[in-house]
Parts: C-alpha cells; structure tokens; sequence
C-alpha cells in the first residue's frame, strides 16, 4: 500500500518536528561530494542501507528503495552545485509517515567538504518516538554512508 504524503518545502528542514541533524567530513572537494549525491543511481554504492535508486523525471525526481523493502517516491527540492541537494518524499510504502524532507548541505573545509545532514518528518506518535530512538543507528548510517563516499571519491 502506497501513502501519499504531506508535500513541505525547504523551510521545513529547520521546522519539521522531529529533526535529526549529523555532520561529517570528507577529504574530497565539494563538487565532487555534490556530484555523487546528484547521480542517483550511484547511491547503492556507497550508502548500504539504499538497496536500489534511480532518477525519475528528466533528475526532477528520484524513486529509492531500502534495506528491508521500504520504498519512496520523491520531488527533487534543490540541486545547487557544490552546494545543497535535498528531496522531499510524496510517496511511501513505510506507515505512519506525514511528510519527510532530506537535506545535504555541503562547505568547502580545507581540502575537503563538511557534510550537514537534516533528515526532518512528521507522522504518527509512534513514529516520531521510534525514529528519535533510533537516532543513534541513523547517525552510524549517515557517518559510514560518508566514510564509503569518501573513500569512493578518493579511488576515483
């Protein structure tokens, strides 16, 4: 069963109420960190919980699978070179969600990029108590997900 969820826009990463916020670093240059977040199709290479993805829309959009077979149908919400790459999830199989916002942002660091991850939602009771307790899963999963990326990027 599909679940049609609440459209948000940017703002909503600094209003959602439930907001997860990580930070890493990467040694590799902004564009390059951009550009692998930018080509969907690339995600299961170096993010383990994404099991497939691929770009919808002419990039206006993405369609992602998950480990354990969650799936999302998003809008592609900013796509600023070197910069911001963020989405918006419309769709889902997942229950209890309302609505979803992911956002990376990324800031050159010496010769590297600092990484700042929101992932911001709504949904049931239960769901906001479920994905504050798993926060410390989510941040090990974001914090690997940029050490692959990174290593990735480095043997490219």
């Amino acid at each position: 069963m599909t679940h049609r969820l609440r459209s948000v826009g940017l703002e909503y990463a600094e209003t959602a109420p439930v907001r997860l916020v990580f930070v890493a670093e990467t040694s590799a240059a902004p564009q390059a960190v951009f550009g692998a977040l930018a080509d969907v199709e690339g995600w299961p290479r170096w993010y383990r919980q994404v099991t497939g993805a691929r770009s919808t829309d002419g990039g206006k959009g993405r369609e992602i699978r998950l480990k354990g077979g969650t799936r999302f149908r998003e809008t592609v919400m900013a796509a600023d070179p070197h910069e911001r790459y963020a989405y918006r999830v419309d769709e889902t199989n997942a229950p209890g969600l309302r609505a979803l916002l992911e956002e990376w942002t990324l800031r050159p660091s010496g010769g590297g990029t600092v990484v700042r991850y929101v992932f911001a939602l709504d949904g049931t009771a239960p769901l906001r108590g479920a994905v504050r307790a798993l926060r410390p899963g989510l941040r090990r999963a974001f914090h690997q997900a940029v050490r692959n990326l990174d290593r990735r990027l480095a043997a490219a």
